[in-house]
């Protein structure tokens, strides 16, 4: 396409800023903005990407417009329920005032850092890290977003045990960039990109005895891991809960064999499963814990890789071994250092175990109900999931109560599995409202496919 003049330009920054000043449009700046998000999209984003959107087809095209604590509002002024919280990134709520504040306060004097001087926010919440992460955890280096938190951790483990074979696990999503897609499972992400990284391996997420045996090879052949890389609830595979004893074993493994564990917490993280950590659930600590979404109290993005000291001392020689511009900006560590205080001042981890019972005690009620359609629900804290027949069934039920204004989704791996998210301060009454929605939407397609 043509470029635009400079003046052109200038005019649709105008309007575009107008828009964003405004808390509300009329109808006509609705349908006419309507109309240039969608040609936006086709012409400038992606064509296909709408396709993917809840509602993006519809001629007033559904669209999140503001938002706070556990809802949203779209354009047109529907309220709805969240209970997909950014698939784990808004555990503190929408806009919360503490984190808000924090980050108002800090834009008030400086947004982003000269990278040269020294950056006080960011040693903070480096402090606070050390403070409520398990074991010797101690150092921490910031990043922008998960999957940036975890090629900074494949490189710490490189660098502490010197090899450049790594260990995840099928089901497994840590990212997409090269390195972390490297030990991402699904081939429908990895095969276009292929060849990745070349030490990777895959284990069976769960089998401990299959990891003991592959391990014990790999040590004959000289070929042992720098770290074993795992989700502690596999979140984009289905939610999936591993035994009880398949996360000691990967201490117990790497203690062995002198390999970095490496626990990938970025949706799991922030008291999403009723602890602060999900790895605090076996009272152990990894080596090296890698945290995003939520780390930035719903505001600003944030992630962290935080590591034991024999796992980052080969970054004490060159500190720009392994560096970011704008990763722990004053904006981002300002939002982490308010997510830390939301979260034990307003017991967030409780009120995940709290949620948990009763979305559990509901879906074992519309289950007992809907037999046929939905077969099972599982999770921890409000890390949840329903796992409905097949895919096009679940697709329903999400359809239907999207329709009555409960917002939820599947997973990336497992289009059966419908997870539920939602801000860890979701209040009683939207839980209850949220499994009223889920019984209407199921009744709805129960009675679509089985005439009852």
């Amino acid at each position: 396409m043509p470029r635009k003049s400079f003046d052109e330009v200038l005019k649709y920054t105008e309007y575009a800023l107008d828009i964003i000043s405004k808390k509300s449009l009329e109808d006509g700046e609705k349908e006419q903005f309507i109309k240039e998000t969608r040609h936006n999209f086709d012409n400038h984003i992606n064509p296909g990407f709408l396709e993917y959107r809840k509602a993006a087809g519809a001629d007033d095209m559904a669209m999140e417009w503001m938002s706070k604590g556990d809802t949203f509002t779209d354009l047109n002024g529907k309220e709805y329920i969240d209970c997909l919280g950014g698939f784990g990134a808004f555990n503190c709520g929408h806009r919360n005032d503490t984190v808000v504040t924090a980050v108002m306060n800090q834009l008030a004097k400086q947004p982003l850092s000269s990278a040269e001087l020294v950056d006080a926010n960011r040693s903070l919440l480096a402090r606070i890290l050390a403070d409520v992460t398990p074991g010797d955890l101690q150092y921490t280096f910031f990043t922008s977003s998960g999957t940036e938190s975890i090629e900074c951790g494949l490189k710490m483990a490189t660098l502490a045990t010197g090899r450049h074979y790594y260990v995840a696990f099928k089901n497994d999503f840590h990212g997409k960039t090269m390195g972390s897609l490297s030990l991402t499972s699904k081939e429908h992400f990895r095969g276009p990109f292929l060849p990745l990284l070349q030490g990777a391996r895959f284990a069976p997420y769960g089998d401990v005895e299959y990891l003991e045996k592959m391990l014990d090879v790999l040590d004959f052949v000289g070929e042992l891991p720098a770290a074993i890389v795992y989700e502690p609830i596999q979140g984009e595979g289905g939610v999936i809960v591993p035994p009880d004893d398949f996360i000691p074993a990967i201490r117990r493994l790497c203690d062995k064999y002198d390999i970095m564990m490496v626990a990938d917490e970025v949706q799991a993280g922030m008291a999403r499963t009723g602890y602060l950590f999900a790895t605090d659930y076996y009272d152990l600590a990894p080596d090296i814990l890698c945290l995003g979404k939520s780390i930035s109290g719903s505001v600003v993005p944030l992630s962290a890789c935080v590591c034991t000291e024999r796992a980052f001392r080969g970054m004490f020689p060159d500190p720009l071994l392994h560096s970011t511009t704008t990763g722990g900006n004053p904006l981002a560590t300002a939002a982490g250092i308010a997510a830390f205080n939301v979260i034990l001042k307003e017991d967030l981890c409780g009120k995940a175990r709290k949620g948990e019972k009763m979305f559990k005690d509901g879906m074992a009620v519309l289950m007992k109900k809907y037999p046929k359609l939905l077969t099972d629900f599982r999770g921890r804290g409000l890390f949840l999931a329903m796992e409905f027949c097949d895919g096009d069934i679940g697709y329903e039920v999400v359809y239907e109560a999207f329709n009555r204004r409960l917002l939820l989704s599947g997973s990336l791996i497992n289009a059966r599995t419908i997870r539920i998210e939602p801000p860890l301060n979701i209040t009683e009454e939207h839980i209850k409202e949220a499994i009223d929605i889920l019984d209407t939407s199921m009744g709805i397609v129960y009675k679509k496919h089985w005439g009852k």
